[in-house]
């Protein structure tokens, strides 16, 4: 199911057109359908698709234009891939925007070799790594989640708080796993705690003890596992719990997902983590929308409904479907000045656009952006009790 077109999101959708109209908004759907991050996209690409089905139930775009999502598979890991992903969705189903990537390696690769090119806006729900903030985009590129150099600031905190002076580092060996890893060394050394180690670890392996060794080798009182649920980070921990080496972890958010609870139990109880997430109140209004659409509001499902949302209240403030007039457009509507709009409220949004009043775009993960285009970053504070994810806080 690498490519899921029209019709099966239509059926799933349950109110989507099921011909697509040469008139039709296409938006493109870059995620990892398949790769280390499958159990999350499931709840990502709905959310995107929620609010085209919303803005379509609305009337539409443009004059009555429907919106249509078109799916490509990004998997997360392999640039290659994703750019012929982005080059399908681009070239063959005229997309006028995308919504994605989503890990930060694959996003970049499809920046550069795709979206930079064919002058085509992308708005990623989860590309994290601080290397994205400063890069050449011809302002092209945006994302509702934060930059993991506020990531690294966050995790810092959070040990700190709980008396951690001591941790090992373990991180996915690409741009995402690298950038944030950086971000809470220095971070939890700026706040005089205690690195015993920092090294990589491969995806893809079916046994991890020789890393595990070396991170026990190393000591710490929390190995902190900057990977992937579905992948590697899966195994670091497994290995952690069978050998003994560790008993305590923090799971920044490539690892926070309820997922993680299903693979490990109780053997990660009084371990703890974060990831992107508000308790605003149009968080609880998304949460309802997902449960009634039929997924959940799990992680970055809400920036992912957040980022059509963008691309879409852009185009009706371009007055164009085309990236190059919509990117203008981008900042104006996701912030100050003009009426705050929250999720299930997106027509009411075209109609101020329309009639020449400003929005302020807050959606369902506090949408704020500053500098070139990224969210300035609110975070969900986890926990894991009783074999279960529980949510602890915010900040």
């Amino acid at each position: 199911m690498k490519f899921l077109k029209l019709a099966a999101v239509a059926a799933a959708m349950g109110g989507l057109s099921t011909a697509a109209a040469a008139e039709d908004i296409k938006i493109g759907v870059l995620l990892g359908f398949t790769g280390p991050i499958e159990s999350t996209v499931a709840d990502m690409a709905p959310g995107a698709e929620l609010a085209m089905k919303e803005v379509n139930d609305a009337g539409g775009l443009l004059g009555g234009m429907m919106v249509t999502p078109v799916r490509g598979d990004s998997t997360c890991i392999d640039s290659a891939a994703a750019t012929a992903s982005a080059e399908r969705l681009i070239t063959s189903d005229g997309v006028k925007a995308i919504v994605g990537g989503d890990c930060s390696g694959v996003t970049t690769a499809v920046l550069n070799n795709v979206a930079k090119p064919n002058g085509i806006v992308m708005i990623s729900p989860s590309a994290t790594s601080p290397a994205l903030s400063t890069i050449e985009d011809n302002g092209l590129f945006f994302r509702t989640a934060p930059s993991d150099a506020r990531q690294g600031v966050i995790v810092a905190e959070i040990l700190k708080e709980k008396g951690i002076s001591e941790i090992a580092i373990t991180y996915t060996n690409n741009d995402y796993g690298k950038g944030l890893a950086d971000a809470i060394d220095t971070n939890f050394q700026k706040k005089g705690g205690t690195v015993t180690i920092n090294v990589p670890h491969e995806d893809g392996k079916g046994d991890y003890t020789a890393e595990v060794g070396a991170l026990a080798a190393a000591g710490g009182e929390v190995l902190v596992v900057a990977g992937y649920v579905d992948q590697g980070g899966r195994g670091i921990v497994q290995s952690s719990v069978d050998t003994g080496a560790f008993d305590t972890f923090y799971f920044p958010d490539g690892m926070v997902s309820p997922q993680l609870a299903a693979n490990h139990g109780s053997d990660i109880d009084g371990s703890f983590g974060a990831n992107p997430g508000t308790d605003s109140p149009g968080a609880s209004t998304y949460s309802e929308m997902a449960e009634a659409a039929g997924f959940k509001a799990g992680p970055f499902s809400a920036e992912s409904y957040d980022a059509a949302a963008l691309i879409m209240l852009a185009m009706e403030a371009a007055k164009s479907a085309e990236s190059n007039d919509l990117k203008g457009k981008i900042m104006d509507v996701a912030n100050a000045p003009g009426e705050k709009i929250f999720p299930g409220q997106l027509g009411k949004a075209l109609e101020i656009i329309r009639g020449g009043g400003d929005v302020d775009y807050v959606g369902g993960s506090a949408v704020e952006l500053i500098g070139s285009g990224e969210s300035a970053g609110n975070y969900r504070e986890v926990a894991f009790e009783n074999g279960e994810l529980v949510v602890v806080g915010f900040r």
